[in-house]
């Protein structure tokens, strides 16, 4: 069989695959490794023999697809995360990574280990793979040629040794950091009036208009004066049925639909009269709604506001769902090839509005070449500049970080002319999948050998206690200086920390202990940051200790 495997590199991809998908799914106490364990696999497949592990070019196709993929998906997010506490909280992030940094080193000198094992260290205690991949690419621009493959293993092994624990530690220091601050995680909740209006249950709501200086104005600008998050749609006025739009002026005794959360749409009832028993939402003989696909990429990266739909079509957008998060829309949404609109119009008006988003499931799952290849092909050029750093040293992005960062200004940019950079949403994610599949089964078996020979040799108990230190020293750090100096509420903490990990079983463990939406919003503000910094601090790790 071990011949067979090393005569066929597809047949060894594809086993390892297959075999380390299912057993990622496997939870244990709530946890499970997900994809990672495809990384772990390879380990034990490649120690099968020196020879059997797959060529370096998976493994770089894998690296390239992942990140780029994800700086698409980020990249609107990344820069709005600057945006008020925001800055804060991935200042709090970036120095406690360095501080982690700082503490790879430490752990090196003291317990003797190899620059190579502490970089790769630094990768795994922190659970990131993008890291990882910078470190190998770094490798190769300093290690000997002779050496090149003995030390490019030696990483991978730091990294496959810490993983385990780079997950588990950090779930142990919330377990005890929330005890020991004795949270109270529903009333942090309810504190939080400020949740993103992303992760929180839309509603819908007839109201009554009885207060007459709710008609003083028209109702784009009560909203602008309110700050409601709120979308008004069918409005009855006179026993005429129709639509609200910007201009629309209220008279008392109207009866009109508000689509919102439950606290938005306490706010807008208080303010203009009264919960209505009728529901307006039923009477669908004039007014109609339905979802459409955007796969028109025509439409696609403009502004809601943009596209005119109630001056051409008569038309309200009420909900967009992109994946599995339903959100309200506002002017400035920027729509997504793969996004599901909510319209409501008139019922003669629902052809019209399909062809011109587009509402094509096939063409969502579909992937422009040209965009993705070109996106792909400028990240790669940035990869290979060398950035000079004091003190004479050189650093390059490498294929993580160069495609890392041109993703993320592709993905805020949304087009350019006619050029769609993003990706649908579903074509986003298989693409990502299968890149970080690509890219574990290759380093693992790569380095499988080194791996069985470190552990034998004695070392492996030593890498893990120095993986176990540095997890666990950066959640306490993160935890104590959030909570206690800058008083961020712990289930968003938790949700940065996790963030800060780039670790969904992490994230998972936050949302179970805090059962509400913080942990989310802490995730995906400080996700993007997190990435990047990691990429860069285990390249100036490597630089430093090499």
């Amino acid at each position: 069989m071990i011949q067979i495997l090393l005569e066929n590199p597809l047949l060894l991809l594809f086993t390892v695959a297959a075999i380390g998908y299912p057993l990622g799914r496997i939870k244990f106490r709530g946890s499970s490794l997900g994809v990672a364990a495809v990384l772990f696999v390879g380990l034990a497949i490649g120690s099968l023999h020196p020879d059997l592990k797959l060529p370096e070019i998976i493994y770089l196709l894998g690296l390239v697809l992942f990140v780029y993929t994800i700086g698409l998906s980020s990249g609107r997010g990344f820069f709005a995360s600057f945006k008020r506490k925001g800055l804060r909280d991935n200042a709090l992030v970036v120095g406690v990574l360095i501080a982690a940094a700082v503490m790879a080193v430490g752990v090196r000198l003291v317990l003797g280990l190899k620059s190579t094992v502490a970089a790769g260290l630094f990768a795994g205690a922190l659970t990131n793979t993008p890291a990882l991949a910078a470190v190998l690419e770094a490798l190769k621009n300093v290690a000997p040629t002779a050496l090149l493959d003995q030390m490019l293993a030696e990483p991978v092994v730091g990294y496959s040794v810490a993983y385990p624990m780079g997950v588990v530690g950090m779930i142990l220091a919330i377990g005890l950091m929330q005890r020991v601050f004795k949270v109270d995680y529903a009333a942090e909740a309810h504190r939080q009036r400020d949740l993103n209006a992303m992760t929180r249950r839309i509603l819908n709501r007839t109201i009554r208009v009885t207060r007459p200086d709710a008609c003083e104005y028209p109702i784009h600008e009560i909203i602008r004066q309110n700050h409601w998050e709120v979308v008004f749609g069918r409005m009855k006025h006179g026993g005429e049925l129709g639509l609200a739009n910007a201009w629309t002026r209220f008279c008392p005794g109207d009866l009109v639909t508000a689509v919102g959360t439950i606290e938005d749409l306490d706010k807008v009832t208080e303010y203009l009269g009264e919960p209505s028993d009728v529901k307006l939402e039923l009477d669908r003989r004039e007014l109609d709604y339905r979802r459409f696909f955007v796969s028109n990429s025509k439409v696609a990266g403009h502004r809601l506001r943009d596209l005119n739909l109630p001056q051409q079509f008569g038309a309200v957008v009420t909900r967009v769902r992109r994946g599995d998060i339903e959100f309200l829309p506002h002017g400035d949404t920027v729509l997504e090839l793969g996004d599901r609109v909510r319209v409501l119009t008139h019922r003669e008006n629902m052809e019209a509005i399909a062809a011109f988003l587009g509402d094509s499931y096939k063409a969502i799952s579909e992937i422009d070449i040209l965009s993705f290849s070109l996106g792909l092909a400028l990240g790669l050029l940035v990869g290979i500049i060398p950035i000079p750093l004091p003190g004479g040293v050189t650093l390059k992005l490498g294929f993580a970080g160069g495609p890392l960062m041109v993703a993320l200004l592709l993905g805020k940019q949304e087009r350019t002319g006619p050029l769609v950079w993003s990706l649908p949403y579903s074509a986003n994610l298989t693409l990502r999948q299968i890149g970080l599949v690509l890219f574990l089964a290759g380093v693992g078996t790569r380095s499988g050998y080194a791996f069985v020979t470190t552990f034998t040799q004695g070392g492996g108990i030593l890498i893990f206690v120095a993986g176990a230190i540095i997890t666990c020293a950066t959640a306490l750090l993160a935890l104590t200086i959030g909570y206690r100096v800058l008083k961020i509420p712990m289930g968003l903490l938790t949700g940065m920390l996790a963030g800060l990990q780039t670790q969904p079983a992490v994230l998972g463990y936050a949302l179970e202990q805090a059962d509400n939406d913080l942990p989310n919003i802490g995730y995906a503000e400080v996700y993007p940051i997190a990435t990047i910094a990691k990429i860069l601090l285990a390249q100036v790790l490597l630089t430093l200790v090499v």
